[in-house]
C-alpha cells in the first residue's frame, strides 16, 4: 500500500454490490489492490469496514490505519494465488507449536506454562480432534501424523479471506492452537494474546520491562486483534469453491 501514501482526493467512500460480492467506490471509482486487481470482497461487512477506513482518512492517506483494507489486499494478491502453499506453511506450525515446548526450570515458570497452556491443548484434543504432546526444552518433538493431518485439513478448509486473517493469528502468536482458539471464540483475543506471551511476561517480572520491547509487543497485539476482527467480518461468506488440499 506504499503507493497509496497520497492526499485524499475523494469525498465519499461507499459499498457497492457486484457480481462476485462487494467492492468499495471512491466517488464512483473502484478501489484497486496494490497489484491492480479489483478490491472485491465476499461480505458486505468487510466492504463496509473498508469504506469506513477510507472515509476516516483526512489529508494524507495513512495505510497503517487501514487494517481491513490491508487484510483484504493480502487475501486477494497474496493468499489466493498461492492458497495451498500458505495453508501448508501454517499447518506446519502444529509440529512445532509454541504450547508444546516447555521450560525445564524454574518451577514457577513451568507451573505457569502448565496452568495456561495445558488447558488449550486439552481443548484442541476435544474441539479439533488433535492431541499434541509436550516436551521440556527446545529439541523437536514429532507429533502424531493423525493430529497433524487433522490440523492440516482444518487449515485448508478455510477460504482465502479467512486464511489471510488466520496467517497473522498464527505467525504473531507462534501457535496454531492459539489461532484456532481465536477464530472459534474459545477465549477472548486479549486472553489468548497474553497466553502467547507468557514467557515474555515472566521475563519482565524477573528483570523489568524494556520500553522498546513493550512498544514492539503493543504493535503486534494490535495486529493480532485486527486479524481476529477481520476473520469475524468474513463469517457470512458463501460456500465458494476453494483450492484442493
Amino acid at each position: 500500500m506504499s503507493e497509496w501514501k497520497q492526499k485524499r482526493f475523494w469525498k465519499k467512500a461507499e459499498t457497492v454490490p457486484v457480481a462476485d460480492g462487494f467492492t468499495v467506490h471512491l466517488d464512483g471509482r473502484v478501489i484497486k489492490t496494490p497489484v491492480k486487481a479489483g478490491l472485491i470482497v465476499p461480505t458486505r461487512a468487510i466492504a463496509d469496514a473498508i469504506a469506513a477506513e477510507w472515509d476516516a482518512q483526512e489529508d494524507l492517506v495513512k495505510p497503517h490505519t487501514m487494517p481491513v483494507t490491508r487484510a483484504a489486499n493480502a487475501a486477494i494478491d497474496k493468499v489466493t494465488p498461492q492458497f495451498v502453499e500458505v495453508a501448508d506453511m501454517l499447518a506446519a506450525y502444529g509440529d512445532s507449536d509454541l504450547l508444546c515446548y516447555r521450560a525445564k526450570s524454574p518451577d514457577e515458570l513451568t507451573e505457569r506454562q502448565a496452568d495456561f497452556w495445558d488447558p488449550l491443548l486439552d481443548w484442541a484434543e476435544t474441539a479439533l480432534n488433535a492431541r499434541l504432546v509436550t516436551v521440556a526444552g527446545v529439541m523437536h518433538q514429532a507429533q502424531s501424523p493423525e493430529s497433524l493431518q487433522e490440523l492440516r485439513q482444518r487449515t485448508h478448509a478455510l477460504n482465502a479471506f479467512e486464511l489471510a486473517a488466520f496467517h497473522d493469528l498464527v505467525s504473531l502468536s507462534g501457535s496454531l492452537i492459539i489461532a484456532f482458539a481465536a477464530i472459534k471464540g474459545h477465549l477472548p483475543p486479549q486472553t489468548l494474546w497474553e497466553v502467547s506471551r507468557l514467557d515474555e511476561i515472566w521475563q519482565q517480572e524477573q528483570w523489568g520491562k524494556d520500553d522498546e520491547a513493550e512498544a514492539a509487543a503493543a504493535i503486534k497485539a494490535e495486529a493480532f486483534f485486527a486479524s481476529k476482527r477481520f476473520f469475524d467480518l468474513c463469517q457470512s461468506l458463501p460456500d465458494n469453491p476453494r483450492p484442493a488440499a
